[in-house]
């Protein structure tokens, strides 16, 4: 392996690590804030519970990974991961006021809410990972 790219390995696993505590902490935030259990709901098959939350995930690891990719601390990474978190769970709850029966949607596999949540925060998470450009 050539030297620098050994130079830069410590690099990668310290801001690949961070990302991954990121993700994780903001996996563990949202499934609180919903009121559905999602695990459970996508260990039992369900769908719009898989879906909806795969869009939230992307929606939160794609201002994740433009930060990555233009921050130069890890510090940077920690503080626009937060706002990137809070921003998904403000989506999140926008969805929730403009589909009121979301909270019984998901855990009865409708689809098209799913859906809706899941492009929602995607296409907040794209705007925000453009908005931190820097």
């Amino acid at each position: 392996m050539p030297a620098h790219l050994l130079a830069m390995l410590p690099g990668f696993l310290a801001y690949f690590a961070v990302a991954v505590v990121l993700l994780a902490v903001f996996l563990l935030i949202y499934l609180n804030v919903t009121p559905y259990h999602e695990i459970a709901l996508i260990r039992a098959g369900n769908p719009a519970a898989a879906i909806s939350l795969a869009g939230a995930l992307l929606g939160f690891a794609m201002p994740v990974a433009n930060v990555i990719a233009h921050s130069d601390t890890i510090a940077d990474l920690l503080a626009w991961g937060a706002i990137a978190g809070v921003v998904q769970i403000l989506a999140y709850l926008v969805a929730r006021f403009a589909l009121p029966y979301l909270a019984a949607d998901i855990p009865a596999g409708k689809i098209a809410p799913a859906i809706f949540l899941a492009a929602l925060s995607l296409s907040i998470g794209l705007l925000n990972a453009a908005c931190m450009t820097y």
